[in-house]
């Protein structure tokens, strides 16, 4: 794969190009470069119509050494230079498997769907797994996404892949099979209270004995909340539990 236009498919094609307003397009690339000052969040937007990157946030974790304008030039290229080429077909497949999905969603729903998968990208030849979460910021009429907003973080997994659909506010999701190539539907592990006060505390720092004096428990039983969690979650320390329970909104 050498070319950025592989990404652009017929599903998801902007045909309708006298609705797109770029005047409102300003007002989205202020909104979220305020997001992105203010949470510190790695962030950029995807304009599908000009087929580039209409704003990228200056969050030097995922733009590989280089500056916010340069990742902006590349646009599509910055994946064919910073992703490992054995991964460039996972992400043509996640391309086609997600906009298929969007195809059969209501229109007026599509707005509250977003995707989320896992993917390396190279500094320097080092390697870094990333989360990359999309979502429609800006539909045409006929429910083709213009303008979407990527949001990336650290993974909590330990390889590429882990391909999801989240419908906002429901704790039901779809897994994308590579092999099957078809979506199974899950549901999103849930906290106990318990669990999220452990969690909570965790996050701020305190220590197994702290929390236990803090919530009036032993430290055995915090012990195996942290368990529960790890297990929950699928993650190896309470570092990974915190960013695993912070991307998939558990607490």
């Amino acid at each position: 794969m050498n070319r950025p236009d592989e990404f652009f498919i017929p599903d998801n094609e902007v045909k309708l190009s006298g609705e797109l307003d770029y005047g409102r397009a300003d007002l989205y690339i202020s909104a979220v470069d305020a997001l992105s000052r203010a949470s510190c969040q790695s962030v950029y937007i995807i304009d599908y119509f000009k087929r580039d990157f209409l704003y990228v946030s200056p969050n030097r974790f995922f733009l590989c050494g280089l500056s916010q304008e340069r990742v902006r030039e590349l646009g599509y290229r910055f994946y064919l230079d910073h992703v490992p080429e054995g991964e460039l077909p996972l992400l043509l497949t996640i391309n086609r498997a997600g906009f298929a999905f969007y195809e059969g969603i209501p229109v007026k729903e599509r707005k509250e769907w977003y995707i989320s998968y896992d993917f390396h990208i190279l500094d320097n030849g080092r390697k870094t797994l990333v989360n990359h979460k999309m979502t429609p910021l800006e539909l045409t009429s006929d429910g083709r996404i213009w303008l979407a907003l990527c949001v990336v973080t650290a993974a909590t997994h330990a390889d590429a892949g882990h391909i999801e659909m989240h419908h906002a506010g429901t704790s039901d999701f779809y897994e994308y099979n590579v092999v099957s190539r078809k979506w199974k539907k899950k549901r999103m592990p849930v906290l106990t209270d318990g669990e999220k006060s452990v969690l909570m505390l965790s996050i701020q720092g305190y220590t197994m004995a702290e929390i236990a004096d803090k919530i009036c428990l032993s430290t055995d039983t915090v012990k195996k909340y942290r368990q529960r969690i790890f297990v929950k979650l699928n993650v190896r320390n309470v570092s990974e539990a915190i960013v695993a329970a912070t991307n998939s909104k558990l607490l």
